[in-house]
C-alpha cells in the first residue's frame, strides 16, 4: 500500500492525535440532540437477515451477538434506511472475535442468498490493530484499514474492555475514531444510504470461539446539524478512485483506467485514442454530448487488451435523457461501417426520459443494466438519480454471465446455450453469425451521442490466477 507519510508529518500526526484525545468531552454533543438506536425493553426497529449466531438485549440496553459454529456471518440489521449522521456507540469483546458495524449497507433477497453487502467498521482484536477500520463487506474488501504509519490507532482498542467509536458519513466523506483515536478519513462515493448491521463474524468449526459475545451499548445517531457538529481529523484523507484497494491488489485486479490518462485504449475502429469527443478530467473519462447518434462522432473506445472469463466494474454517471453501453465481448474486425461495434451489451440509460426504456426485442431488455435487447434486468433493480454514481458489474466465467448493478444481480444467462441462441435468433442480432460467443474479446465504452461519466473501470482476469 502507499505510504505517504513523512518523518515529521509521524510526529505531527502524534501530537494532533494526543490533542483529539485531550478534546474528546469537550466535542462530545448534548444528548437532546442524539436519537437512541438501542430500545431498553426489546429488539425493536433491528431484524436478523443472515447467519445462526443468537442476538438478545440484555439489562441496561446491552445487544449482545453470540458466536456459533458453521454458520455464515450472522448480521442484526437496522430496519430504518440512513444517508447522512454521526455515530457513537460502545462495544466489548470476550474473545477474539472478529466483529463490526456495517453502515449503508444493503441485502437482496435474489443476490448472494440475501447476504449483507456494504460498508463496514471494522472490530478486530487481532495484533494487526485494524478496529476502527473501513471495510467493504461482500463488495471491495478493505478500502481504508488502521494504516502502519497510524500506530495510535492501531493500538487505540482495548481489548475485554468498553470501547468508544465515533463514526461520521456525511456525504462521501467517511470518518471515524475508536476511544478518542482517529483511524479513518476516506473519501468513497459508492452507496448514499443504507442500514446498520451489527455481525457476528463466522467462526467455522472452530470450538474455542463457539460462545464468544460481542455487545453493543449506546448507539445513538445524530442526522440534523452535522457540519456544526463534524470533528475534523488529523489524518491525510484516503480517495480510491482509479485505484485498487488493498484487497482488490490481493486478489489480482487490474485498473483499465489510471485517471489520468487514456493509455490501455483506443477508438474502436481507430488505432488511437480519439482526438475529440473524449475528455479526461479530474479523474473521469467523459463522452461529450453530439445530438444523440449512435457511435457517429468522436466514437466508441474498447481496451487494448482481449479478455476471457473476468469479472469488470466500472462506476458510470448519466445526464437527462442519456444513453450509452458497456460492450463485451467485442470484435473490432465485425461491422467496419456506421454504428457501434459488435458485442454483447450492458445497456447504459435514463429509464426514465428515454424511450428505449419501454423498447427491445423483450418489452424493457433495453433498459439500464439489462443485456441489450436480449434480456430484461430485474424491474427490483436500484439505479440512482441523475448525478450520481453507479456501479455496473460483469461477471463472465466458463459462459456463465452475469450482469449487477449496485451490488444487486439483475440477471443471468448462459452464452453459448440453447436459451441464449433462441433469444439472438430471434433479436436484430440474428444477422450476426455466433453473435456475442466470441472465446475472447475487447471490453468497450458507447458514444451514443449523449453526455456520459465513467470512473474506477476495473477488471479481475481469471485466467490469471
Amino acid at each position: 500500500m502507499n505510504k505517504v507519510f513523512l518523518a515529521g508529518s509521524v510526529i505531527g500526526l502524534v501530537m494532533s492525535l494526543s490533542a483529539c484525545v485531550s478534546q474528546k468531552n469537550e466535542n462530545s454533543q448534548p444528548a437532546k440532540n442524539w436519537q437512541s438506536l438501542i430500545g431498553q425493553d426489546n429488539l425493536s426497529g433491528w431484524a436478523q437477515v443472515n447467519g445462526d449466531a443468537t442476538y438478545e438485549l440484555l439489562n441496561g440496553g446491552v445487544i449482545q451477538g453470540t458466536a456459533v459454529t458453521n454458520s455464515p456471518n450472522s448480521f442484526l440489521c437496522s430496519e430504518q434506511l440512513y444517508s447522512d449522521f454521526i455515530l457513537e456507540y460502545d462495544f466489548k469483546l470476550d474473545k477474539t472475535l472478529n466483529s463490526g458495524v456495517q453502515f449503508r449497507s444493503h441485502h437482496y433477497a435474489n443476490t448472494n442468498n440475501g447476504k449483507v453487502f456494504g460498508y463496514q467498521l471494522e472490530i478486530d482484536p487481532t495484533d494487526r490493530g485494524w478496529t476502527g477500520g473501513v471495510y467493504e463487506e461482500g463488495v471491495r474488501g478493505w478500502l481504508h484499514p488502521v494504516m502502519d504509519e497510524n500506530q495510535a490507532g492501531k493500538k487505540a482498542y482495548q481489548h475485554r474492555q468498553w470501547n468508544t467509536i465515533r463514526l461520521e458519513a456525511i456525504g462521501n466523506h467517511i470518518k471515524a475514531w475508536v476511544n478518542g483515536i482517529p483511524t479513518v478519513n476516506l473519501q468513497d462515493d459508492r452507496t448514499a444510504q443504507g442500514r446498520f448491521c451489527l455481525q457476528v463474524h463466522d467462526i467455522g468449526d472452530n470450538k474455542a470461539l463457539e460462545g464468544a459475545t460481542v455487545q453493543w451499548k449506546n448507539m445513538r445517531i445524530l442526522t440534523d446539524d452535522l457540519s456544526q457538529n463534524s470533528r475534523t481529523s488529523p489524518l491525510p484523507l484516503k480517495n480510491n478512485d482509479n485505484k485498487l484497494t488493498h484487497s482488490e491488489i490481493q486478489r489480482g485486479w487490474q485498473l483499465l483506467f489510471d485517471g489520468e490518462t487514456s493509455d490501455g485504449w483506443r477508438g474502436a475502429k481507430l488505432t488511437e485514442f480519439p482526438a475529440t469527443g473524449w475528455e479526461i478530467k479530474d479523474g473521469i473519462l467523459t463522452i461529450h454530448e453530439s445530438g444523440g447518434g449512435e457511435s457517429s462522432s468522436a466514437g466508441d473506445i474498447v481496451t487494448k487488451e482481449m479478455f476471457d472469463d473476468f469479472m469488470l466494474s466500472v462506476d458510470f454517471k448519466i445526464t437527462e435523457g442519456a444513453n450509452s453501453g458497456i460492450k463485451y465481448y467485442v470484435d473490432t474486425e465485425l461491422n467496419k461501417g456506421a454504428g457501434s461495434s459488435i458485442g454483447l451489451e450492458y445497456q447504459i440509460l435514463d429509464d426514465l426520459r428515454h424511450a428505449d426504456a419501454k423498447k427491445g426485442n423483450h418489452p424493457g431488455s433495453r433498459s439500464v443494466s439489462s443485456l441489450y435487447d436480449l434480456i430484461k434486468a430485474d424491474r427490483n433493480k436500484q439505479p440512482k438519480a441523475i448525478g450520481q454514481w453507479n456501479t455496473a458489474t460483469i461477471y463472465s466465467k466458463n459462459n456463465h454471465v452475469e450482469h449487477w448493478l449496485n451490488g444487486q444481480k439483475v440477471l443471468e444467462y448462459t452464452r453459448k446455450s440453447p436459451e441464449y441462441r433462441q433469444l439472438v435468433a430471434a433479436s436484430k442480432y440474428a444477422t450476426w453469425p455466433r453473435f456475442g460467443e466470441l472465446d475472447k474479446g475487447h471490453i468497450l465504452l458507447q458514444d451514443h451521442g449523449n453526455t456520459v461519466h465513467f470512473k474506477n473501470v476495473k477488471i479481475k482476469n481469471f485466467t490469471k490466477e
